[in-house]
C-alpha cells in the first residue's frame, strides 16, 4: 500500500471546487482529482487498482477519503459497489449531503453485521429504527443505492438484502455521530478497523420523482 501523501500524486487538483458531470464515475477520470486521503488518528492510505477501483486499508481505527468538488445536497441518487476484503466492521461509511446537514450510510457496522443511517433525531445507526443486521461476506461485492429526495431518504443494498425509507418533515434531524466522522463530510468514504475495495461511485441528479420519492404520510 501506497502512503496517503504518495497517493497526492495521483490525485493531483483535488482542491479545485468545480461541480462532478451527471453520472461521471466519481473514481476515474478527472472526477478522481477531487479525492484526498482523510487525516484520522492516524493517515488514511489507499491506492487505485485497474479498473478504477480503490483499495483502502485498514485504519486504526478510521480510515477514509473524502471528496472535494461540489456535489448535489438534494435530489439526487449514489450508487457505489464495495466489497469488505479484511476486518469485521464497517467497510462503507458513505456520507452524504442532506439539505444543510450529513449523515452516514453503514454496512456492516458493530461487529461486521448491521446496516443503518447515523444518525437520526442523534440516534445512530445501532440505536434508530432503521438498523438492521445483515449477513455480509467479505471477498463479495455489494451494490448500495441512496435516493435523497425532499421529505424522503431511500437506502438500498443489492436493492433487496437492506433496505431503508425515512420520511423527515426537516432535514436538520440528520446529523453526524459526534467525533472524527466529522472529517468525511461533505461528501465521503470510510472503514473501521477494515480494509475495502470500492468501485463504480457515481452521482446521478433526480430530474423527476417516482412515487416512492414523495411522502405518503399525512402531514
Amino acid at each position: 500500500m501506497r502512503t496517503g501523501i504518495a497517493m497526492l500524486g495521483l490525485f493531483l487538483g483535488f482542491s479545485v471546487a468545480a461541480a462532478t458531470p451527471a453520472t461521471e464515475n466519481l473514481f476515474s477520470g478527472t472526477a478522481r482529482q477531487g479525492w484526498q486521503p482523510i487525516a484520522f488518528y492516524t493517515p488514511s492510505t489507499f491506492t487505485v487498482l485497474p479498473s478504477n477501483t480503490i483499495a483502502c486499508a485498514r485504519g486504526k481505527p478510521l480510515s477514509g477519503i473524502v471528496y472535494t468538488n461540489a456535489v448535489p445536497t438534494m435530489n439526487y441518487e449514489v450508487t457505489l459497489e464495495a466489497m469488505r476484503v479484511e476486518g469485521s466492521d464497517f467497510f462503507v461509511g458513505l456520507t452524504l449531503p442532506i439539505g444543510k446537514s450529513f449523515f452516514t450510510v453503514i454496512v456492516g457496522g458493530w461487529g461486521g453485521t448491521l446496516c443503518g443511517i447515523s444518525s437520526f433525531d442523534y440516534d445512530d445507526a445501532s440505536q434508530n429504527p432503521w438498523s438492521e443486521s445483515v449477513a455480509l461476506e467479505n471477498n463479495r461485492w455489494y451494490t448500495l443505492r441512496v435516493r435523497i429526495t425532499p421529505g424522503v431518504l431511500q437506502v438500498f443494498l443489492n436493492d433487496t438484502l437492506y433496505r431503508a425509507r425515512v420520511e423527515f418533515d426537516d432535514a436538520a434531524r440528520f446529523s453526524l455521530r459526534p467525533g472524527e466522522i466529522e472529517k468525511s463530510k461533505p461528501f465521503g468514504l470510510t472503514t473501521y478497523e477494515t480494509a475495502a475495495h470500492w468501485r463504480n461511485l457515481r452521482i446521478v441528479p433526480i430530474t423527476q420523482l417516482l412515487p416512492a420519492d414523495q411522502q405518503q404520510k399525512e402531514p
